[in-house]
C-alpha cells in the first residue's frame, strides 16, 4: 500500500510539473551565458514601455525577426517550450521566468540579441535595428509581469 501511494505522488507530481506539461523551462534558469561588455551592461532601453512597443516587439517575436521568429526557440509564450522537435544544450531562455530575468540588464539582453551568445543555440540578429532589438527587450520582459 505505501508503495502504490509513494508511486501515485511520483506520478502526480510529474504529471504536475511544468516541464512535462510543456509550460515552461525551468525556474530559475542555471545559465552560463557570456557576459556582455561593460558598455553594453550599463545600457537602459531607451524606449518606453507601452503598447505601440509592445505591439512592434510582439510581430518581431512572433514572425519579422531574421533569420528566424523568436517564437521557433523560445516557444509562443516566451517559456523557452517550442517545437519537441527542437534540441538546444542549454535549453532556450524562460523569459516567464522573473527570478532570472530580474538579473538581467536591459543591456545584456541587447547584447545577446545583437551578438548571439556563445556556447548556445543562440545566434546573432544582425539584421535587426537597434530600436528592433529594444523592442523585443521589451516584449521578451513582458512575459514575466
Amino acid at each position: 500500500m505505501i508503495c502504490k501511494v509513494a508511486a501515485l505522488i511520483l506520478c502526480s507530481a510529474l504529471f504536475m510539473s511544468s516541464s512535462v506539461l510543456g509550460f515552461a523551462q525551468e525556474c530559475p534558469q542555471d545559465r552560463k551565458t557570456p557576459t556582455a561588455p561593460q558598455e553594453f551592461l550599463a545600457l537602459k532601453n531607451p524606449l518606453l514601455f507601452d503598447d505601440k512597443t509592445l505591439k512592434a516587439g510582439e510581430n518581431l517575436f512572433h514572425n519579422q525577426a531574421k533569420p528566424i521568429a523568436c517564437k521557433f526557440c523560445h516557444g509562443i509564450k516566451g517559456n523557452g517550450k517550442s517545437d519537441p522537435d527542437f534540441e538546444s544544450t542549454p535549453p532556450p531562455r524562460n523569459f516567464t521566468c522573473r527570478e532570472t530575468m530580474g538579473k538581467l540588464p536591459d543591456g545584456q539582453l541587447f547584447w545577446v540579441i545583437k551578438n548571439g551568445s556563445k556556447n548556445t543555440s543562440m545566434f546573432a540578429f544582425p539584421g535587426l535595428s537597434d530600436n528592433q532589438i529594444w523592442q523585443l527587450v521589451h516584449y521578451v520582459r513582458s512575459f514575466g509581469k
